[in-house]
């Protein structure tokens, strides 16, 4: 589905992107052990991700550098967001978000065992809510060189410098807050996997200019999305697996992986070997953004 269809698709999807406001569900993780993976039939190592420590940018210097400057662009498509992978190649990115709050601290099982069994690998986008309901889940994953992970936020909300809000979820009204919204999860990810994490999406995917720049000056880049796979979790399996095997080459994929009650799983259990016999190949966020 491409951006502008995303957009037209925005009004009757008024939960997307948040994937967080229904019932939780699903299980303890399966054991996983760390693995060889390619995601199209030929393993080969998928190393962690090693990343130079940001620059140590504390809350009052953003506060300083950004608390007078007025945002001109509030979007999915802000500009800054990575929306696409640089390749015209059949290379997909399937990536996974993980709210956390109430009703969304759900795991689902079922699709993360299923990426483990085909080899697929994935960029996990994990709320800092999240990680603390599923803290065997999460120690489990972050072992496994499959996945990637990466930070969704510490409350979940857009970033916006002024308060905006989307699909219902009150932004972040500063620069201040939008420092806390980022940072707090970061330090939580770099405490736990070893290397701070590289990528950032926004609860709800909504980010203004200004909160682009302090993602930047925190070291991380912020990432939206090509494909609306599972309309934030609402996607019946048959419509996640039609809409994520349209993916076109180089697209970025969104799902929700903390939902098992819906249709994410079944949908990507039926689009996965499809895109592979057509050639297609995935890969996490790293291996194709430099």
């Amino acid at each position: 589905m491409s951006v502008s269809r995303r957009a037209v698709l925005a009004g009757a999807v008024a939960a997307a992107l948040a994937g967080c406001t229904r019932s939780p569900a699903g299980g303890p993780a399966s054991p996983g052990t760390p693995r060889r993976a390619s995601g199209d039939g030929t393993p080969h190592p998928l190393p962690r991700t090693t990343t130079a420590t940001p620059p140590a940018v504390t809350r009052a210097e953003i506060v300083a550098r950004y608390g007078h400057r007025k945002p001109h662009v509030w979007s999915l498509e802000t500009p800054g967001i990575i929306r696409a992978l640089p390749t015209t190649d059949r290379v997909l990115a399937l990536t996974f978000d993980a709210c956390g709050g109430p009703g969304g601290a759900g795991y689902d099982r079922r699709l993360i065992d299923f990426l483990r069994k085909r080899e697929v690998p994935a960029t996990l986008f994990l709320n800092s809510r999240w990680i603390d309901a599923n803290r065997a889940v999460f120690r489990e994953l972050a072992r496994e060189p499959l996945f990637e992970i990466a930070n969704h936020g510490t409350r979940h909300r857009p970033l916006s410098v002024t308060g905006r809000s989307a699909y219902g979820i009150a932004g972040t009204r500063n620069a201040g807050e939008v420092y806390d919204e980022v940072a707090g999860n970061h330090a939580k990810l770099t405490r736990s996997l070893g290397a701070p994490p590289r990528f950032f999406r926004p609860g709800t995917a909504y980010c203004d200019d200004v909160a682009v720049r302090i993602v930047t000056d925190l070291g991380e880049r912020v990432v939206g999305f090509t494909v609306n796979g599972d309309g934030g979790a609402t996607f019946s399996p048959e419509e996640v697996r039609r809409t994520v095997t349209a993916a076109r080459a180089g697209s970025i994929v969104i799902c929700h992986m903390n939902h098992p009650e819906h249709g994410t799983a079944q949908g990507i259990i039926a689009a996965v070997p499809h895109l592979l016999a057509s050639g297609h190949r995935f890969v996490r966020l790293s291996d194709q953004l430099h």
